[in-house]
This record gives structure tokens, C-alpha cells and sequence, in this order.
């Protein structure tokens, strides 16, 4: 209960600030309708792209948070739930959806697409970044192999990258940061492994890199810690969209 509360405290917080709007959107991507919390704040020049992973979806209270942080920095963001309500509840039985990588990269991707259309007036001409927690991380990399002309930043939140698989790891361009719990051991050595297949001999020192936040565990639980992460992936996608 200690925990839930420490997010309801930073999400009451951002509460007293100034709301960005929230609109509700429905994206077409092949046979499925995806829906989606997309917010804009006056001035953005990027927009975040939210993957979810492990049975989470875009009511997620971490992610919400994040991207609350982010709306406030004048950063708009995407909330998107990348399996369908049927999808979901199959999830739930199975487990096995949320593992299904190339099906979640896939839906990341034409959610992208939608946000370049010409139509979408409101973001197709946004700087367009990820922010990838659990298996939403290992989609986010892959998607981002696909469309290395478009994403500009990602960020992993107690990522599951080793799951994109060498081959699209080695193939990201865009500047990426994998956040971890300093007691999160074994998601640990795993992003530190996917970081040897991230970097790129052309890439700077800064460009791909890992940060882990002593104290934290696999969901950043502990008071402040979400907090920390939150901040950290502001300051990366506020300096990699300029």
C-alpha cells in the first residue's frame, strides 16, 4: 500500500499543475483498432510514444506519471494500448501476447505511420520518440530499427531490450537510454549485454548508454525512484528533439 500511494502522491502533485487536454484517439493498424490517450501541449516540438508491456496498458499509473512529466516539459505524448480488449483478455489466460514481440513492434510502427499521415495535422510534423517499459522496450528498439529515419529518442524503463534480439539491437540509430533498478540484478545484466550490440562504432559515448538508479527495484516502487526516472527521460528527449 506504501507503494501505491508514493505514485499517487507524484501523480496528486502533478495534478495541481496546469492539465494538458487529453484526447481519446482510435488507430487503425492492419485488422486491429488500437486505443490510445494523446495529449499536446502548446509549443511541442516532439511527441512520446508509450509502450507498454508485461499485461500493462495506457492506464498504467507509472506511465501516466512519466508522461504528466513530460506534458509539463512541453513534450506531447501518446498513450497507446497495443493489444486489443479481446487480445487482452486472451493475454490474461495465456501470458503469451505480451511476450509476442514482432506483433507489439508491429503495432508501434503503424501507430507511428498514423502520426505522420499529412491528415494528422497535429503531430505529423513532431519529433517522434519512445518510451519502452518491460517487453514494450524490446518493441520499441525493434520498431525503431524499422523506422530509423523517423525516431529521434528512446528510452527503456526496467527494459527487456535482450528480447528485440541482436540484429534489430545492432540496427538502432536513435540516441537510447536504458533506465534500471539498482536491485533489479538480472534486468541488470541483460540491458548491459544489449548495450554491447546497441552501440554503434560511429556512435559518441553519450549516444547509448545505461543509467541505474541505486535502490530501485524492477518497477521503481520506492519513494522518489519513479520520480528519478521520470526526470532522467525528460532531460533525454528534451536535449535529443532540439
Amino acid at each position: 500500500m506504501k507503494n501505491k500511494n508514493s505514485v499517487m502522491n507524484m501523480k496528486n502533485k502533478n495534478n495541481n499543475k496546469n492539465k494538458n487536454e487529453e484526447q481519446l484517439v482510435q488507430v487503425p493498424v492492419g485488422q486491429a483498432i488500437l486505443e490510445g490517450s494523446l495529449s499536446i501541449p502548446n509549443g511541442s516540438k516532439g511527441l512520446v510514444l508509450f509502450a507498454h508491456g508485461s499485461g500493462s496498458s495506457r492506464h498504467s499509473p507509472r506511465n501516466k506519471y512519466v508522461a504528466e512529466v513530460l506534458q509539463d516539459a512541453g513534450i506531447a505524448t501518446l498513450l497507446i494500448d497495443l493489444l486489443t480488449e479481446e487480445e487482452e483478455e486472451i493475454d490474461l489466460q495465456t501470458r503469451r501476447l505480451r511476450f509476442d514481440i514482432d506483433l507489439l513492434a508491429q503495432r508501434l510502427i503503424g501507430t507511428t505511420d498514423w502520426l505522420m499521415r499529412k491528415q494528422n495535422l497535429q503531430t505529423k510534423d513532431l519529433s517522434i520518440g519512445y518510451f519502452g517499459a518491460s517487453t514494450g522496450a524490446a518493441a520499441a528498439l525493434v520498431a525503431a530499427a524499422q523506422r530509423q529515419d523517423i525516431i529521434k529518442a528512446i528510452v527503456s524503463r526496467g527494459g527487456r531490450p535482450d528480447l528485440a534480439g541482436s540484429e534489430n539491437l545492432s540496427r538502432v540509430l536513435a540516441p537510447t537510454l536504458l533506465i534500471i533498478g539498482g536491485n533489479d540484478q538480472p534486468v541488470i545484466d541483460m540491458n548491459k549485454d544489449a548495450l554491447k550490440h546497441l552501440i554503434r562504432l560511429e556512435d559518441s559515448k553519450e549516444k547509448k548508454k545505461i543509467v541505474i538508479v541505486p535502490g530501485a527495484t524492477h518497477l521503481f516502487e520506492e519513494p522518489g525512484k519513479l520520480e528519478e526516472v521520470a526526470h532522467l527521460a525528460k532531460d533525454w528527449f528534451h536535449h535529443n528533439f532540439q
